[in-house]
Order: structure tokens, then sequence, then C-alpha cells
């Protein structure tokens, strides 16, 4: 299996993981092909992408809402009022078609993963994927919590719409049977979320409040022109960002109108090198590249007024001026009470074969 995830997590890396999630079955219905062909069709356009990893959602309606589950998305976006009614729409795949997208992921070279909504999809997903996604609505569902840990694999958690004292309780849980790479994913539940509440500075107090864990933003604004968001996101500590994926923002329904494109995800990616690359290593030490400027723009010793040979150099004697390819301002103590080896001319860079 793939596993670039992980890895990059270790190298301190970024990673973007697009989740296709059931969007597969609007594109499937526009272009009139199968649900298969147009998940693969989707995963192969985030591969082309660059993106690091793909997500699905697993579940069936029957599991995961009672048939009178209110809707808490925009329906002028997407009309359902029911949540039963609505997953019903998407839930058809199971464990034979989610193999076939984990092999096609494999064969790519693409990170598989899928989000479990219950029990046995739990199960038969764990050998089709390397990390657990753990949905924000589960949080507070400790045994199914507990149940995803014991399966001793890294875990995503998305942690919206819950409190500190959830989040801690949900993180003992994992830690009780799990000491695998643990991602916190700020996550704000409203579909799509307004920027003024996207509340990225949740990001900073959970690396605070976290300190022994990855931090990562399952985000669900709207693509910005700039790319904002994801890039505020990420300067303030996410190192994972997961983003709902789409073909075509403009169709109606589920999950396409708050979700990236192929041209938005390349866009981010390019956006995020260009943060490292003005980022760089960070060491307190002078740049290669400052190594002409370091020594022209700093300052030596230089007399003052024209020297005897044979005089003892005082202070009153000195100045200091550019550049600085002369004895350094720091060492003037080593050069007080020396005697010169020859006449100095006014204006001279002193070197050190100038003294005793």
């Amino acid at each position: 299996m793939i596993n670039v995830v992980e890895k990059r997590l270790s190298e301190g890396k970024f990673v973007l993981i697009a989740e296709i999630g059931v969007n597969y079955y609007d594109i499937a219905r526009k272009l009139n092909i199968t649900n298969m062909q147009a998940a693969k069709m989707m995963v192969l356009e985030a591969k082309n992408a660059g993106i690091h990893a793909v997500k699905f959602q697993t579940y069936k309606a029957e599991t995961l809402a009672a048939k009178d589950s209110p809707s808490y998305w925009d329906t002028s976006e997407e009309s359902t009022t029911s949540q039963f009614a609505l997953f019903k729409k998407f839930d058809a795949f199971g464990v034979k078609e989610y193999q076939e997208l984990s092999n096609f992921c494999n064969q790519i070279g693409i990170e598989f993963c899928s989000t479990p909504f219950d029990f046995e999809s739990a199960d038969y997903l764990d050998d089709m994927m390397n990390i657990y996604k753990i949905s924000s609505s589960d949080l507070s569902n400790l045994p199914f919590i507990s149940y995803i840990a014991k399966k001793n694999k890294p875990i995503l958690l998305s942690i919206g719409a819950s409190n500190l004292d959830e989040i801690q309780r949900a993180v003992h849980t994992i830690r009780q049977y799990n000491d695998k790479k643990l991602t916190l994913l700020h996550c704000v539940l409203e579909y799509p979320t307004p920027y003024e509440h996207a509340n990225l500075s949740k990001i900073r107090t959970l690396k605070e409040t976290f300190p022994d864990v990855y931090i990562g933003y399952s985000d669900h604004t709207k693509p910005d022109e700039e790319y904002d968001v994801i890039k505020t996101a990420y300067l303030l500590g996410a190192q994972v960002i997961e983003k709902h994926f789409t073909l075509d923002k403009s169709l109606p329904g589920n999950d396409h109108y708050h979700a990236m494109d192929v041209h938005d995800a390349e866009e981010m990616l390019k956006n995020i090198d260009k943060i490292d690359m003005l980022k760089g290593i960070g060491d307190l030490r002078a740049l290669a590249s400052e190594a002409a400027a370091r020594q022209n723009a700093r300052r030596s010793i230089v007399t003052k007024c024209a020297i005897s040979k044979g005089t003892k150099i005082t202070a009153d004697l000195l100045t200091f001026k550019r550049p600085g390819t002369g004895i350094s301002p720091t060492l003037l103590e080593k050069v007080i009470g020396k005697i010169s080896t020859k006449n100095l001319p006014e204006d001279k860079i002193l070197q050190q074969d100038d003294f005793e």
C-alpha cells in the first residue's frame, strides 16, 4: 500500500488530502458513466494535480442516521432535509468497490483512505489503507474510537463542533490503545463555512495544547482566489490540509459547492511551495548569499589620521568604516597598545601585519 501521509508527516512536509467523499456519484451522473469510472477518474485527476492522498466515505444510511434526522447543511445548496435520505443516495459501494479503489490508488501512486462510519467498514477497510480517519461526528463515540485505535494504525481525528474536554477524552481514549501518529484536524461543521467563522487561530491553540501530536485542518470554506484560508492555516501550523474535491464546483448537491477542483489543488500546492521557500531553514546564521554584503557592508578599524612607524596605537587615532575587509571593531581592545610596524596613512584599513 502507498504510504505517503505518514512518511511526509515524519519528514515535516505538507500533506494535501483530497476528500472525494461521495462526490463521484454526481460526476458519474453528469458524464453518464458508472460510479466506479467516476471515482477512478477523480482519483487520477487528484494524482495528476500533485495531491498526496484521496479519501472516501464508507457508510450505509441505515447504520449512520435515524430516518428522522434533520439536515445541518445549507439547504439552498443541498435541498435534502433528512440526513438519512441524503446518505441513502450515496451508499451503494461496499467492500468489493473500496478494494478496487484501493488497488487503483496503489497502481497509480496515490494513498487511499476512507472514513469508516461503522464497525463493519472499519474492519474491512483495515487491509486497504495505512491510516484511519475518524469523523468529527464520531468524536464523542468513544466505543468506536477505541475500536479503531486498537487497529494500531496512525489516525486523523477531526474535531469539528467540539469543546476542549471532548477533544481530551478522545485523545486519551486513542492513546490508551495506540501510540502511532495522531493528527488532530481543526474543522468547522458548517457547510460551507463562512470565512469569518473559519477560526484558524484554533490551529495555533491546538499546537500549544497538544504538543505531542500533529495538527491539521479540514476545510469547508469555499476556495478563495488567493487561497488565503489554506495559506493562513498552514502558516499557523496545519501540516495536513484535508479538503473536499470535485471536478465541477457548479454541480448542485452534497459537497461540490465548497470543494476544491484540480486547478485549486494545483494552486494551493504552488502556494505552499512558495511559503516553504520564503520560510527557509530558520537557522541563526548568515546565508552564503549574504557573503559579499557581510564583507562590504560591515566596518573595519581605520586610521583617523596618519600614524608614524613605531607609534603606540591609542583609541583616538582610530575610527570605524566600511568595508569589513580589515580588522573587525570587535577586536579593538587587541589593537589598542600595539606598535605600528610601518608608516600608516590616514584612512588606512588596518590589517594584522600593520603591527608588531
